[in-house]
């Protein structure tokens, strides 16, 4: 039998283009800068605030976020979004969901027709339902040139090299190779999907799911507690995944699986720190402030609560971290709404 193997050289950089734009500063944002620097010419990373964008051209480092990382010398920053998108020939989005629509629609007038996109940010937006790729769709127009990636990927490791893989999901297989050759790396695999919905649904519920793990740790529930809860989580997901149209399969991936093993277990996952900084008293608005970090879960829950309602779909874990951040509700009162409920088939609501 004939070996197929491909086998990737990194020994030289591989450019893909000339110029991309990464809209974004935070830790995702100056991550991904790495992956792509050794593919482009140059990499131009939007911050919002100016003074951000001044000092990571002062001092190649990130005054906010990841500030041990050095950026590679091909990175600039810029607080003007028409200069990042001046002459690009891919962007990129990391920005919290919160904020993906109203950046989005301040860069519209800025992104040529055929610009191709890819996605970063994790979640479903409230009211409307609509995933990441589809608000950005929505404000720049031409939804087959945006992708999505998602996985176990902590950008405090991927800056440091350590090794890492994600999926990227798209319309088309051109798009998804097209993102791979930008952000492939000795350590970092980017694997293909054609799952749009599934593997954006899989990144969105799976920081609810690490809430919910956080607060199991802070209660001291065990080992067994955990593994349960992340497994039914994960088939929590798949009710909603296969609800909205994506393949139950992609659960078992790595935006699925992957993702939510390592925000569940992570010291590096702000959603399953804050699950236990709450059990020990600290609120939403105190966490975000004191680790200037967006609990993306905490965003998250309220659609996928939201959308469960508006569809049916049965969500008790998510419902269970909503009461006790938005309902008052306690914790002996979260865990008994779940303990209480009368065990289904395995897999239920997933066909």
């Amino acid at each position: 039998m004939t070996d197929t193997t491909t086998v990737l050289d990194f020994s030289e950089p591989d450019l893909v283009c000339a110029k991309v734009a990464v809209i974004g500063s935070g830790s995702w944002g100056t991550a991904i800068c790495g992956l792509l620097a050794p593919h482009a010419g140059q990499v131009v990373l939007w911050a919002r605030n100016p003074s951000v964008a001044e000092a990571i051209n002062e001092t190649h480092h990130n005054p906010r976020h990841l500030s041990h990382y050095e950026f590679p010398a091909n990175v600039r920053a810029t607080s003007s979004m028409a200069e990042a998108f001046d002459g690009a020939d891919a962007a990129v989005f990391a920005v919290p969901s919160a904020f993906l629509r109203g950046t989005c629609e301040k860069a519209a007038p800025y992104v040529a027709p055929e610009l191709p996109l890819l996605v970063l940010t994790k979640g479903i937006e409230r009211g409307s339902g609509l995933l990441m790729s589809d608000v950005v769709a929505s404000c720049v127009g031409n939804p087959a040139r945006v992708a999505a990636l998602s996985g176990p990927n902590h950008a405090e490791e991927i800056c440091m090299g350590m090794i890492s893989a994600a999926v990227i999901a798209a319309p088309a297989v051109e798009l998804a190779e097209y993102f791979q050759a930008l952000v492939v790396a000795p350590d970092f695999r980017a694997y293909a999907s054609a799952d749009l919905v599934g593997v954006e649904v899989c990144g969105a519920v799976k920081n609810v799911i690490a809430i919910a793990a956080g607060i199991t740790v802070g209660l001291g529930a065990g080992d067994n507690a955990l593994a349960a809860l992340m497994t039914r989580g994960l088939a929590e997901i798949g009710r909603v995944l296969a609800s909205l149209g994506g393949d139950p399969l992609t659960c078992m991936g790595l935006a699925g699986m992957g993702d939510l093993v390592a925000t569940c277990t992570s010291p590096h996952s702000r959603n399953r720190s804050f699950g236990e900084a709450f059990v020990a008293g600290e609120d939403l608005a105190a966490y975000e402030a004191r680790t200037g970090m967006v609990v993306e879960g905490a965003e998250a829950v309220r659609s996928v609560v939201e959308l469960a309602n508006a569809r049916g779909i049965e969500v008790p874990i998510a419902r269970a971290v909503h009461s006790i951040i938005y309902e008052g509700a306690t914790m002996a009162d979260a865990v008994w709404s779940l303990l209480g409920r009368t065990p289904h088939e395995e897999f239920y609501g997933m066909q």
